[in-house]
């Protein structure tokens, strides 16, 4: 397994929990200099930042780009992939596959997290989730172009109401038949929802494609209550080979929190 950390360029984003808000340039060299095999990455858009300059950047740090997030469009653009709007969903999945597009330049899959969005009386759980399996089908044919996977993010009950486990999420994405999209095993979620984290990453071990390495508190991991070792045993079983990425709040500074996460996974890893 490797280690990736969350550097963030989306202001409207500031209070979430990414480690690095700071310029790419010194980001990049944070990360380097504690350690990281990678960089998880959060724009504002696809054309943010051309990729001959991510690239430039990896190169010199020689840092790889673990994955690129797509919450952006939800917290920057208020885009959703199950809005009752069709020119929003449109929308919505034209900022992920241009998402795809950008991270598949750069050999990285993209994340579907806050932008799968929720049901409600306007749009039903099931249109919702069919809408849901359409946009999934649409990503995961997108980034197989570039031979990346498309990565889904079961959320907690407080951020979403369609699949908040990860055995639902495996489940859905069989039963719909969604070739190339993979499920982010986000601690800090699980934590919420499974009863046993680290069975329910077993459950779903066909499915599991990457992982945000976050105590129960969305702290760096020694900060809250969980225990990483059974999951880091669960994923060994697995044979999980992905990155453990840092998708954190910077507490009590992002050095800090970056050089304790860092700690963390060096020693779940020994």
């Amino acid at each position: 397994m490797k280690s990736a950390i969350t550097l963030c360029q989306v202001p409207e984003a500031s209070a979430g929990p990414f480690v690095f808000h700071q310029p790419l340039v010194e980001s990049f060299a944070t990360a380097k200099k504690l350690g990281y095999d990678a960089v998880e990455l959060f724009f504002p858009s696809a054309d943010y930042i051309s990729v001959d300059d991510v690239l430039t950047l990896a190169n010199e740090h020689e840092l790889s780009i673990a994955a690129v997030g797509t919450g952006a469009g939800m917290v920057k653009h208020g885009l959703s992939l199950t809005d009752q709007r069709s020119s929003i969903r449109a929308a919505a999945l034209k900022f992920i596959l241009e998402m795809v597009e950008f991270g598949g330049q750069l050999g990285a899959p993209a994340i579907l997290g806050s932008m799968q969005g929720k049901w409600n009386e306007q749009v039903s759980r099931e249109q919702a989730l069919s809408y849901l399996a359409d946009s999934l089908r649409e990503a995961g044919k997108a980034a197989a172009a570039h031979d990346v996977s498309f990565i889904y993010e079961p959320l907690n009950r407080y951020e979403t109401n369609l699949i908040n486990h990860l055995a639902e999420g495996a489940e859905f994405l069989k039963d719909h038949q969604l070739e190339n999209v993979v499920l982010l095993a986000d601690l800090f979620h699980m934590n919420i929802e499974e009863t046993d984290v680290a069975q329910a990453i077993r459950d779903a071990a066909n499915y599991v494609g990457h992982v945000h390495f976050a105590d129960s508190n969305r702290l760096a991991m020694g900060l809250g209550h969980t225990n990483p070792t059974p999951i880091i045993e669960a994923l060994k079983e697995i044979g999980y080979r992905g990155y453990l990425s840092a998708e954190v709040f910077p507490q009590p500074s992002p050095e800090q929190c970056a050089a304790q996460e860092m700690q963390a996974i060096l020693e779940a890893l020994s």
